[in-house]
């Protein structure tokens, strides 16, 4: 079955034609980077624009790299939650005139479950790595969402911990524009803290430690420290450069998140580790996780970290191969309140 991917969640316009849920055939990705840089963050309204504007040449565009043609594809898949809600529109109705043109099934899916199943995808022209065997533990790191879980099926989660104020990319974001060191602010830091120390700063983590929060992250406290004390947190006597800083702050924040997700490690005694989202591309989080040699992490590409339309295609598939689909009435969603255990 050969699936058209669309993912139009917030400033990224994508598509992708996935084969049997496992061989990327094309993916394209429009970034709208250059249209949000200067204001520092994604503007709702031009992207939503943005999307309009060139959806249909995206998705002409993977269809070329495929070598297929519309009528050659089995079904439709379109991120419908959740996400930008002017964004996720254009998608998903471009997905249903698609989809009633051809007369094609589609399905809207989840955009949180879909980054999960990206590292799953074979990005190459091998077959790829054999699928973990469920269940196993997912770390979904992103600008908006920061989520320790245990994944019992491509489609079913149980969510372990979360954030409890900011998720771990924002707060990658935010220091970074405090500072001025470009954007998106996580890739921006993760360059500029090649060569700092990491000890520079001694940044204060969080005291989650009883009860419900066990596997719970908070990041306020970091961002606060970061942006309005740092004096109080620089080793006495030292000259520091924003390398420094841009490496003690990834240390903290990676290493605030690495000691809940491997505590949920041992307390399940899962041993596998799917992670995906943005900021599974940070280098200090691959490294130290691929460093555990007691467990099977399993990261996606750099290129399928950021949203994608092949994770939608290939988590599509497994709806449509089981006979799902969505209606014409399907609408899409903002927020998907499972995933947030607070607020």
């Amino acid at each position: 079955m050969r699936i058209l991917g669309i993912e139009s969640s917030c400033d990224e316009c994508a598509a992708a034609v996935v084969e049997d849920g496992k061989s990327i055939l094309s993916s394209v990705v429009a970034t709208q980077i250059p249209f949000h840089e200067k204001y520092q963050g994604v503007v709702p309204e031009i992207a939503s624009r943005k999307h309009t504007e060139w959806i249909a040449d995206v998705v002409d565009r993977a269809l070329i790299e495929a070598g297929t043609k519309r009528e050659g594809l089995d079904g439709i898949a379109v991120t419908s939650r959740p996400g930008l809600v002017g964004s996720l529109l254009v998608g998903l109705c471009y997905a249903k005139g698609l989809a009633w043109a051809i007369g094609r099934p589609f399905i809207g899916v989840n955009h949180i479950l879909a980054h999960l199943y990206a590292p799953l995808l074979d990005a190459g022209a091998g077959q790829g790595p054999a699928s973990p065997a469920y269940p196993f533990l997912g770390l979904l790191v992103s600008g908006g969402h920061t989520i320790i879980c245990k994944v019992e099926d491509f489609d079913r989660i149980e969510v372990l911990g979360t954030t409890i104020d900011d998720a771990v990319g924002e707060a990658f974001d935010k220091v970074a524009k405090h500072y001025g060191f470009g954007y998106p602010g996580g890739s921006a830091i993760d360059r500029l803290a090649i060569g700092g120390r990491e000890e520079a700063y001694v940044f204060p983590k969080p005291s989650l430690h009883k009860g419900e929060h066990r596997y719970d992250v908070s990041y306020s406290g970091l961002k606060t420290a970061a942006v309005y004390q740092l004096d109080q947190y620089r080793k006495p006597g030292l000259e520091t450069t924003s390398s420094d800083l841009a490496a003690s702050f990834q240390k903290t924040a990676i290493d605030i998140l690495l000691g809940r997700l491997l505590r949920a490690a041992e307390d399940t005694g899962l041993r596998t580790i799917v992670a995906g989202g943005g900021v599974a591309a940070n280098s200090y989080l691959r490294r130290k996780l691929t460093a555990r040699t007691d467990l099977d992490i399993r990261f996606p590409p750099l290129e399928l970290c950021g949203d994608n339309g092949a994770m939608v295609a290939g988590i599509g598939y497994r709806y449509l191969a089981r006979g799902e689909s969505s209606g014409y009435e399907h609408n899409v969603s903002a927020r998907v309140p499972l995933y947030r255990k607070f607020g």
